[in-house]
């Protein structure tokens, strides 16, 4: 079972941004950035293949994808791949949000 991490202000105390990052954020940041593309639809494919409708925020590390998942307020990455950390560590910071496992 691969980690899975959690980009939120759900604990942040400054009243002056909201408690959750909208989509609308996610899409201007994210396009700020050469190495991410946005999709719709992710494709999970090995023995099957499997395709998850969403907002995914996909980060290109060489030949690897990672998907960066936006869902209610928050992002959803997961740890397979140790390269992305330092990735979701910048991520949080500059979107003013927490890393929490989970």
């Amino acid at each position: 079972m691969s980690q899975r991490y959690r980009i939120t202000r759900a604990f942040q105390e400054n009243n002056n941004s909201p408690q959750t990052i909208s989509l609308e954020e996610c899409k201007r940041y994210f396009t700020s950035k050469p190495d991410f593309s946005y999709t719709s639809v992710f494709t999970v494919t090995g023995s099957t293949s499997m395709s998850i409708e969403g907002d995914f925020f996909m980060w290109s590390y060489g030949d690897t994808k990672i998907p960066f998942r936006h869902y209610q307020g928050d992002i959803y990455v997961s740890g397979t791949n140790e390269a992305v950390i330092p990735k979701m560590i910048e991520v949080a910071s500059e979107l003013g949000a927490d890393l929490l496992e989970g």
